[in-house]
């Protein structure tokens, strides 16, 4: 297999693709048992969250959602708006008043809300296809999340969620515009990143 982007990108949509229903579920229960263990940064505000794509079987975010207004109260889930048109993205306070709608891709997102900044985020969960054993990302290869994290502070922690462990080498095309993650968990692990 080789490790560009398109080729990691086509190769993990589709073994995700291919998951039986019962297979994905068991994998997002251990991955939130993998959540469960982390514990995020003292004084965290506000938690960027992103909610799954069914149709392409993304992480299951609902009941991390659930376990991290359970687990710390204080802190705000922040919800995105897409837009795809200029590669960017509006970022929303998600609480009880929050409508969601699925925009034309399947992505709930906030109909309205209290715009947050992204400089005001402490903590950031970043949707993925893949990822290598140096905490680079292989999203949908629109580059969304890598310039919000750009408009982020240095401090962010960024977390990536993924279904499947490591590729089994380095990807080849990562370019500078590419935010790494701090970390990343999987159902079997958390595998953590130094810069």
């Amino acid at each position: 297999m080789t490790h560009n982007k398109q080729e990691i990108r086509k190769a993990y949509l589709s073994k995700r693709l291919a998951l039986s229903d019962e297979e994905a579920q068991h994998r997002n229960a251990r991955l939130l048992e993998q959540c469960k263990s982390l514990v995020l940064p003292p004084h965290s505000r506000y938690v960027h969250l992103f909610l799954p794509i069914t149709a392409k079987k993304e992480v299951d975010t609902y009941p991390l959602a659930a376990w991290l207004r359970e687990q710390y109260p204080g802190i705000s889930l922040v919800l995105s708006r897409s837009y795809l048109a200029t590669a960017s993205m509006q970022h929303y306070l998600w609480d009880e008043h929050t409508m969601l709608i699925h925009n034309s891709y399947g992505i709930p997102e906030p109909e309205n809300g209290k715009l947050i900044a992204p400089q005001e985020m402490d903590v950031v969960f970043v949707p993925l296809l893949a990822f290598d054993e140096a905490g680079h990302r292989v999203g949908y290869g629109k580059g969304m999340y890598d310039t919000f994290l750009q408009q982020c502070r240095k401090d962010v922690l960024k977390i990536g969620l993924s279904l499947f462990e490591p590729v089994p080498a380095l990807i080849e095309d990562v370019f500078e515009g590419d935010v790494p993650m701090d970390c990343i968990i999987t159902p079997e692990r958390i595998y953590t990143f130094t810069a």
